[in-house]
């Protein structure tokens, strides 16, 4: 047996409907496996703080090995799982097809899976995760919902919170009072002399696009326009990401065929796809196929998937940009999001910036922080803090005038582990997405 593996990490579907893929005793059983692999390993103690919260069990343990740790104590560990991926993706030594056959994140999901089959999610965290309900019914309200989510509202936010179960701290998504669907009634004007005319997609707009931040979806329609790619806004449903995160594996069967059959009829037209979240195109892409592995309608929306600077920088790379790009206004610091990571794409967000002329792009490649709604939450959110803060210093540090995210969420958590620095230093100027920059430098802010 080799020590380690240097084949490419592959995944084994999800036997979420096999009864025993929920049952204590088995979950126990592969808890402490693979526990004691990490215990020996312990390359991972820098990630999230699942790691160091398994090793600080461990080492004050009686026994200082894993046979001294409670099994009641292994929920601390799980919790701190936000499925990142970047553990399996980029770490450790031992996952498939490695004979150890190490999937932390999965495993965490398993127990998640045993938690929800038990009835033992909170109802505080159900309700957030409907993110379909919410929306709709926050854009009818947006001025109102996002006054009463602000920070600094002393009425009602700390009531709302309170219920919720969100950090008082913690800077929350706001709503637009427009869905993207409905702003994209007006059709951009098409670029028929572009070198890429022909192209066809469709925009996933993905629940945060559409209720949160058109914006990125505007933009990309924009610049795909100004390529001569024919573009449709598509919102069949949420990913079900949120949904994933709380083990609710069935329900994120059924989002993947809602969606799927939402998609079918235009990627047998020809139409590739574009999701504009990395989290989505992560779940499009990878999750889905594993959860429901016997779909073609599934199988065939992984394979017509892109993320968006993933599909710009295909343009740029198969038939050439159309011309009219100015330079860049700055120097930009771009984070890559974990999700865009875990799709094995290359650095795309940082590629495609870099067809700006004049681009001065610094990278960071480490967790934010944020986890998805893990980092708003009031028992995370100081954690979520702290583990990105070397993100912030780097952001803050970077001297660029920009900063921007794949993941619109990272970004706004970086943006307020900024501020919690503090300093005198000159504070980037967020931008919720690398798109938008791409979007101005071609005149379409």
């Amino acid at each position: 047996m080799r020590e380690g593996s240097l084949e490419a990490p592959t995944r084994h579907p999800i036997a979420w409907q096999d009864p025993g893929f929920v049952d204590p005793v088995e979950i126990d059983r592969e808890l402490r496996r693979v526990f004691d692999i990490c215990h020996g390993c312990r390359r991972c103690f820098n990630l999230c703080d699942s790691f160091p919260r398994l090793f600080d069990l461990v080492d004050e343990s009686s026994t200082q090995e894993l046979d001294g740790v409670d099994s009641k104590d292994f929920k601390s560990v799980v919790d701190a799982c936000t499925l990142c991926d970047m553990c399996f993706m980029t770490k450790c030594p031992y996952v498939p097809p490695h004979e150890f056959d190490l999937d932390f994140p999965h495993l965490m999901l398993r127990y998640r899976a045993m938690e929800a089959a038990e009835a033992k999610l909170s109802f505080a965290d159900r309700e957030l995760a409907a993110t379909d309900r919410n929306g709709r019914l926050a854009t009818m309200v947006a001025p109102l919902a996002n006054w009463a989510t602000r920070r600094d509202n002393t009425t009602v936010g700390p009531i709302l919170r309170r219920q919720a179960a969100l950090h008082p701290e913690a800077e929350l998504p706001t709503y637009a009072s427009q869905t993207l669907v409905n702003r994209a009634a007006e059709t951009p004007e098409l670029n028929r002399e572009a070198p890429a005319f022909g192209r066809k997609a469709v925009i996933y707009a993905t629940c945060f696009g559409n209720f949160n931040q058109p914006e990125v979806g505007l933009a990309t329609r924009a610049v795909l326009a100004r390529n001569g790619v024919e573009t449709e806004v598509v919102y069949p449903g949420c990913c079900g990401m949120p949904l994933l995160e709380q083990g609710r594996l069935a329900d994120v069967a059924g989002q993947a065929r809602t969606v799927a059959q939402g998609m079918k009829a235009w990627i047998a037209k020809g139409y590739d796809v574009i999701a504009l979240v990395p989290s989505c195109a992560l779940m499009l892409k990878f999750e889905w196929p594993l959860i429901v592995p016997d779909d073609p309608d599934v199988a065939n929306l992984a394979r017509a998937t892109f993320d968006v600077a993933e599909y710009v920088v295909d343009i740029a790379r198969k038939e050439g940009l159309a011309p009219g790009l100015d330079k860049a206004e700055g120097p930009m610091t771009v984070h890559m999001a974990c999700h865009a990571r875990a799709q094995n794409m290359g650095q795309k967000a940082a590629e495609m910036l870099r067809l700006l002329p004049e681009a001065q792009v610094k990278v960071i490649e480490r967790c934010s922080g944020h986890g998805g709604s893990w980092g708003f939450k009031q028992e995370h959110f100081p954690t979520a803090l702290k583990v990105g803060r070397p993100v912030a210093r780097q952001a803050r540090d970077a001297g660029a005038g920009f900063v921007t995210s794949e993941c619109p969420l990272a970004g706004v958590h970086i943006a307020q582990g900024i501020e919690k620095l503090g300093g005198d230093a000159p504070v980037p100027t967020l931008v919720t997405h690398p798109i938008q920059l791409f979007a101005r430098a071609y005149g379409l802010a």
